[in-house]
């Protein structure tokens, strides 16, 4: 696998997947609708938006290993069923392995487990998703 600088850091996917931020993922929010395409091209799956949400976490499938650094892009995308479908056909697997679509690659919504999300947007507000204690009796008033 090539970093940005065309130097190889690891050779394999699997390599990759050992090590704390071996591998990069860039999710995308799918609105369906309905749009009219030729063919189709990955990188219209790259909103026009540069704005995003960057957090260390896991793959979402077995082993789950905790090396991804994840991008959300903040704007949906929208596409058609037909350009779903033609997503679903495309492989994440090498040359020469046993071929696996890239479906069902998700997960239930996880805790964040003191994982520090960011963005890259200015915000007027902090999303704070942790679980609360109940109050006891003697703390709450009446």
């Amino acid at each position: 696998m090539m970093t940005r600088d065309g130097l190889v850091k690891f050779e394999s996917f699997e390599d990759a997947a050992l090590e704390e931020n071996g591998l990069a993922v860039i999710g995308v929010f799918l609105k369906d609708t309905l749009v009219e395409f030729g063919s189709f091209d990955p990188s219209c799956l790259m909103p026009t938006c540069p704005d995003y949400w960057t957090y260390s976490g896991s793959l979402t499938t077995p082993p789950l290993s905790e090396s991804v650094t994840w991008i959300i892009k903040k704007q949906p995308v929208e596409v058609d069923r037909d350009q779903l479908e033609q997503f679903r056909t495309l492989l994440f697997t090498s040359e020469g392995e046993k071929e696996k679509r890239m479906v069902d690659n998700f997960r239930p919504l996880q805790p964040l487990m003191n994982r520090t999300v960011r963005s890259s947007f200015r915000h007027d507000y902090v999303l704070n998703i942790q679980v609360k204690a109940k109050p006891t009796a003697s703390e709450v008033t009446p």
